[in-house]
């Protein structure tokens, strides 16, 4: 086989606890994932390595263990194309494309590995060429700045840490608990920007209907799916109610999700652990902008790779969540920062312009 993958399990702390609706990560207060290495075989030993991410999520059927389990075959797919990776900048530019096709065809699913050896590759592939991911993706240079997400907690702990993101454009609340309102309203009383809201499916049509003059008094800007995934009945039901946005995410996982969801919402959210990779983001994102979809970029609680990745696409987005390593005690990868302004500021150098640290090696 051209192509070596080697995966790292990674079990991280988080800054402080962070729930959700619908699961709860390590009770909240730690992540799991998995950190790749991709390797080209007709590089010498020295060359190149391509370094990627992918957060396998068990509400989409990924797990480390599937991660390693589907590698194999996903890498065998994309053989066809090595030769165009290892092309000028056009031609890897196809490659890279023709290579998330091959894979899709190869297994549904299993966006959590597709993810990483995506963006291994589009790394591996600007090292090769001497151009940034971004470059390589031919995105403007100008993005958009990031929310801050907080998870779900008394309205007295969640209202502290909204007063200490008080700098953040925007906030991102976590709903779907027993004190959304009291929630909102703490938050309300010490931050002045726009609030964001995400139930995480846990709302029912009745408790949003309710709720809809309270997100509007406080000046909620969008509702992120509200209920489950299947639910499209529901979501265009509140959609039709709503003055709000309704931005689709559990409903939203890859661009074949699109076509179903037209009509029924206003908004999608893309993440690249879901649709599976920096390449396929870029693609759902453009599309569903062509379909007239707002556009939400979203992330897990992931490290620096993935955010870096993402923040090459972000000026497709009209909406950014990407503070996945801000919520890290400690990110294990060195390169990318922000700004003041809240933009994420990529680096210049080849690829992702990343370090990963010595002990988080794969």
């Amino acid at each position: 086989m051209t192509f070596a993958i080697r995966f790292r399990t990674l079990e991280l702390p988080l800054r402080e606890p962070f729930v959700i609706a619908r699961a709860s990560h390590g009770e909240g207060r730690r992540i799991t994932t998995v950190i790749a290495e991709l390797r080209d075989d007709a590089d010498p030993p020295d060359g190149p390595v391509g370094l990627g991410e992918g957060y396998p999520d068990a509400f989409y059927g990924d797990t480390p263990e599937t991660m390693r389990a589907v590698a194999p075959p996903l890498l065998a797919a994309i053989e066809p194309v090595a030769d165009g990776l290892r092309g000028g900048l056009d031609e890897a530019r196809a490659a890279l494309a023709t290579a998330a096709e091959l894979m899709a065809r190869e297994l549904a699913h299993h966006g959590a590995a597709k993810c990483a050896i995506d963006i291994a590759l589009h790394d591996l592939v600007g090292k090769r060429l001497g151009v940034s991911v971004r470059e390589l993706l031919e995105m403007p240079a100008e993005r958009p700045p990031t929310d801050f997400t907080l998870g779900i907690d008394t309205p007295d702990a969640v209202a502290e840490r909204a007063r200490r993101a008080a700098d953040f454009p925007a906030l991102k609340i976590k709903v779907g608990g027993p004190a959304d309102i009291a929630t909102l309203e703490a938050v309300r009383a010490v931050y002045a920007g726009p609030i964001r809201v995400d139930a995480n499916t846990g709302w029912t049509l009745e408790a949003a209907t309710t709720l809809l003059p309270v997100l509007e008094r406080l000046g909620v800007v969008l509702i992120e799916q509200p209920f489950p995934a299947r639910r499209l009945d529901l979501l265009r039901e509140l959609q039709a109610r709503s003055p709000l946005p309704i931005v689709a995410d559990e409903s939203a996982v890859t661009i074949e999700d699109l076509d179903g969801l037209a009509g029924v919402v206003a908004g999608v959210n893309v993440k690249l652990a879901k649709v599976g990779g920096v390449g396929p983001a870029r693609r759902m994102l453009a599309r569903a902008r062509e379909m007239g979809f707002r556009t939400f970029l979203g992330c897990m609680e992931e490290t620096s790779v993935v955010i870096a990745a993402s923040a090459a696409v972000s000026p497709l987005a009209d909406w950014v969540d990407l503070d996945g390593c801000l919520l890290l005690a400690n990110d294990p990868v060195s390169g990318l920062e922000i700004g003041p302004d809240k933009v994420w500021r990529l680096s210049d150098r080849p690829g992702l312009g990343l370090e990963l640290r010595a002990d988080a090696r794969p």
